[in-house]
């Protein structure tokens, strides 16, 4: 894509063959339409009444209480209205590397499609709700309360620009704080100082200069260059910039004021010239700020995010006092570890190499106004050559400690000694000589907090699994005491977390420890007892049998220096899951707690004492579904492997009816079946189902049985998908051999479907078994050497494990293809791996092998369909998939013969 427009995404030429749907809302005719009539219509669709009112239900009405004011008094919750039109959806964006910017109105394009039309305040007392308001026709996000709850502070956004909004709290009167426009392209929030006077925003540059234009002409060709000898093992990125224009652009559109605002007047003191600031983090008197500035050069083989970054204290006039630390571009993904789903797109920048992170840690501002608080390790000592170690004075390894149980390497040779942890507290000028050590640890740290007064040290420590909570008095930091001891993979020992000053395990709002942009394990000042003896955890108890004793929700009340526990809440799980959403007052044992069971809606309730009070009144948006019949079970493989399947069935459903079915499902990969069953160990049997505008079950309303069956793939760690066509076919075989058992299915009328890496795994089970009569396959990659440097949890590359690419590409076994497939595409797709190319030649290929198939390639849609009209046609075109090929199939003319006849042999 260029970053003109966005018009050119939907533009894309594609063959004729392909359904490539146009911006306008096609007219519905009155008469009856076949499923043909459907599938070849041009323009977005619309499904029947049934499956429209799953994709339209007003479920965005319903409220759960996780937003609290500071005083924990009111919870701020902001009002949508369903699915973002295309109209909203289609207004003009650049695309620069991974980065979307609504260039009319300066903010993300994730502002701009994902925003809300209202605000409301909600008492934590009895539920009463109170209107803020909004601008007529605006719309709204960020709702942020001040520090010291009198206020909320939010964006509107406007068609040309957006500003920031204070709000009353006691009355809802709202009224515009910023007079220049929000930069809000990469800094997307906004800051108050403590008092709540001021707030710290980044805002359109004065006297800016015009938006650069693309040249007439090309000036030359995109250059990319790979010669270094390091392996950079480039993901395959979507989005990435190609000229030297777009380099203008981005730092056009990157570069902006720092500045406060004040609430009251709407005056601006600017900090400092603008730059390409990326984050900004306020002290809190405001008299200082950690900012994050982008640096060049860019890159043309990596994402924005990947882009080199410098943090710096400035002081209020711009000067820069000190660095806290620097990166520098990000050219390469080791893929050293395992992602849960590398599908996804990648996340604080793409990736990086192994190893800890070095230098200062968990940098945040200290809550008491005293300068900033932060964690860095010892320097490592110089080691001899005979270790094979820091030769010619090179620094040492970040994680060059011993692991828990033995020491590092092998082979003999000088070991490097364990490495201290330091927590520091760094005052103004913020120089070398004002670093002073407040407590030194013989080993790692992390998730450093501190109590409200700043006088107790909180802290986590990691040894393999064994895992420790600990906490130090500053007065005498001799001595260190032990909240909780545990082993970090056994769930039925876990403490929980500790309660935060916000009321919420992990915090919330300015740290005075971990928190801010520094990461760490969790923010916010640590909860105090009233007499200063005692913290607070919160956390689930969980039984060894799931199945018939479900979970609790608890919080404990543990002495400081004891370490004696008193439970002071446990949750009620007799056919009700409850959990602690806000902790209001643990001395007084007073919570907000959400309460849902598989029948009845999530609902917020204030508990005080023994008084429970009902805070919400959400609706349950499909009481059919909620009423259905569901089955349970666990299949067997011929191999002896177990796994779980769920099956959702019409509410009127009589046992021994065959019902058509639809498998949609995502296989995942797994070492053993104690692996597997791990999980298991945590489900709830009595959480309420909450379904969503893509949720697969809708089908039982045209009578269909839908089944969620788990699909795992088990093998030696770092090969398991070796046995990934075996595992898959053994899956499914067994999932329908039970179903088929059980009387709940017609073999002869079965459609598979999947999204993303569901999809990819619908498309080998349709090319490698004989189930399936059609298959539904969404924004999937089907050629697994279009993805050469790995995939999924798989991290050998295409030249180290050819067979399993090969083996694993379904685009390579398309003429074995059984039954029809529908596929879907967004044309904008940024997840890694999943181009639309994928989708296009495989309709090319299925095409070509006469196999009955359909793509739909949707504009401007991303990894997944986000507009209404995107929605409500995909569900009539799946639903009129499913009625042609699986409901009720067309009988076959004898007289014809095709290759999908010939089913594949599962072996």
């Amino acid at each position: 894509m260029t970053p003109r427009t966005n018009a050119m995404v939907w533009r894309l030429v594609v063959p004729v063959a392909l359904a490539v749907l146009p911006l306008s809302l096609a007219a519905q005719s009155g008469a009856q339409r076949t499923p043909d009539d459907i599938l070849k219509a041009q323009g977005y669709q619309t499904p029947p009444g049934e499956l429209a009112d799953a994709v339209t239900a007003k479920r965005y009405l319903n409220v759960s209480l996780t937003s609290p004011s500071p005083d924990k008094k009111w919870f701020v919750d902001e009002i949508g209205d369903g699915p973002v039109l295309m109209k909203t959806f289609a207004k003009p964006f650049h695309e620069l590397g991974g980065l979307f910017v609504d260039h009319k109105a300066n903010r993300s394009r994730t502002l701009t499609i994902r925003n809300n039309v209202g605000i409301q305040l909600i008492s934590a007392a009895d539920g009463t709700r109170k209107p803020i308001q909004v601008p007529a026709g605006a719309r709204v996000s960020n709702a942020t309360w001040s520090p010291d709850s009198k206020s909320v502070a939010f964006f509107v956004h406007g068609e040309d620009a957006t500003h920031i909004w204070v709000a009353d709290a006691a009355t809802g009167a709202a009224r515009q704080a910023t007079k220049t426009p929000v930069l809000a392209t990469l800094v997307t929030t906004f800051e108050f100082t403590q008092d709540g006077r001021q707030i710290g925003t980044v805002l359109v540059p004065d006297a800016r200069a015009a938006m650069p234009q693309m040249p007439a002409a090309p000036p030359g060709p995109t250059v990319k260059l790979a010669m270094e000898s390091d392996k950079n093992r480039l993901r395959t990125f979507p989005s990435l910039m190609s000229t030297p224009y777009e380099e203008q652009l981005l730092e056009w559109h990157a570069t902006g004021q720092l500045a406060l605002v004040d609430v009251a007047k709407g005056s601006v003191r600017k900090i400092g010239a603008p730059a390409m600031i990326r984050a900004i983090d306020l002290a809190p008197d405001g008299r200082y700020a950690r900012v994050t500035r982008m640096l060049r050069p860019f890159s043309y083989d990596v994402p924005v995010a990947n882009f080199g970054q410098i943090e710096e204290i400035w002081d209020d006039s711009g000067k820069v006092l000190a660095k806290v630390s620097d990166r520098p571009i990000n050219l390469g993904v080791q893929d050293d570890a395992p992602n849960p789903d590398p599908q996804a797109p990648p996340q604080g920048g793409g990736g990086g190499r192994g190893g800890q992170q070095t230098g200062k840690r968990e940098v945040a501002w200290r809550t008491d106004g005293q300068g900033l608080t932060f964690v860095e390790q010892e320097p490592a000592a110089a080691r001899s050559p005979a270790g094979q170690a820091n030769r010619g004075g090179a620094p040492a390894p970040a994680d060059d400690q011993p692991p828990a149980g033995g020491r590092r390497g092998a082979g003999g040779g000088d070991q490097a000694p364990p490495r201290k942890d330091r927590v520091y507290q760094w005052l103004p000028p913020f120089d070398a000589a004002s670093q002073k050590v407040v407590y030194e640890n013989p080993t790692r740290i992390s998730g450093h907090r501190y109590s409200p007064d700043m006088q107790i040290l909180f802290f986590s420590e990691r040894a393999g699994q064994n895992a420790l909570e600990s906490a130090v008095y500053l007065n005498d930091t001799t001595k260190k005491y032990t909240l909780a001891r545990y082993r970090a993979d056994d769930v039925y020992a876990n403490p929980g977390t500790l309660v935060s000053t916000r009321g919420t395990g992990g915090g919330g709002g300015r740290a005075g420890g971990a928190g801010g942009r520094g990461g760490g394990g969790g923010t916010g000042p640590v909860q105090l007892s009233a007499d200063g003896t005692s913290v607070f955890f919160m956390g689930t108890a969980y039984d060894r049998n799931p199945n018939e004793v479900a979970p609790k929700a608890f919080v404990d009340r543990i002495s400081i220096r004891t370490g004696e526990k008193e439970r002071i809440f446990e949750g009620e799980n007799n056919g009700i899951a409850e959990r602690v959403a806000v902790v209001i007052d643990p001395d007084a044992r007073k919570f907000v707690l959400s309460r849902e069971s598989p029948k009845e809606v999530p609902q917020n309730h204030l508990l005080d004492g023994g008084r429970r009070v009902q805070l919400t009144k959400n609706v349950d948006p499909h009481e059919d579904l909620t009423m259905a019949k569901v089955e349970k079970f666990v299949a067997e493989r011929a191999d002896g492997f177990r796994f779980r399947v769920k099956v959702t069935l019409p509410p009127d459903y009589r046992a021994g009816t065959r019902l058509p079915a639809l498998f949609w499902f995502y296989p995942r990969e797994y070492s053993s079946q104690e692996e597997y069953d791990r999980p298991d160990r945590t489900s709830n049997k009595n959480d309420f189902t909450a379904f969503n505008q893509r949720s697969m079950e809708y089908f039982v309303r045209l009578g269909y049985a839908v089944v969620s069956n788990d699909a795992p793939i088990i093998g030696p760690q770092g090969q398991m998908n070796n046995n990934y066509i075996n595992d898959l076919r053994n899956n499914l075989a067994a999932t329908i051999d039970e179903l088929d058992r059980r009387q709940i299915i017609d073999r002869q009328r079965l459609a598979i479907g999947g999204h993303s890496y569901g999809a990819f795994s619908t498309v080998n089970a349709m090319v490698h078994t004989p189930f399936f009569k059609a298959g539904i396959a969404g924004d999937g990659a089907y050629n697994r050497t279009l993805t050469p440097i790995g995939f999924q949890t798989e991290r050998r590359d295409l030249w180290e494990a050819p067979n399993v690419y090969l083996g694993m590409s379904p685009f390579l076994y398309a003429n074995n293809l059984t039954g029809a497939l529908l596929m879907y595409h967004g044309l904008a797709d940024q997840n890694v791996g999943t181009d639309p190319t994928n989708s296009i030649r495989l309709y090319h290929a299925l095409n070509g092998l006469g196999k009955p198939t359909a793509l739909y390639l949707y504009p401007l849609e991303d990894h997944g369909p986000a507009t209404r009209e995107t929605l409500l046609d995909l569900w009539a075109r799946w639903g009129a998939w499913l009625d042609k090929y699986v409901k009720n199939p067309q009988k076959a003319d004898p007289r014809k013969t095709t290759t999908n006849e010939q089913p594949s042999v599962v072996r």
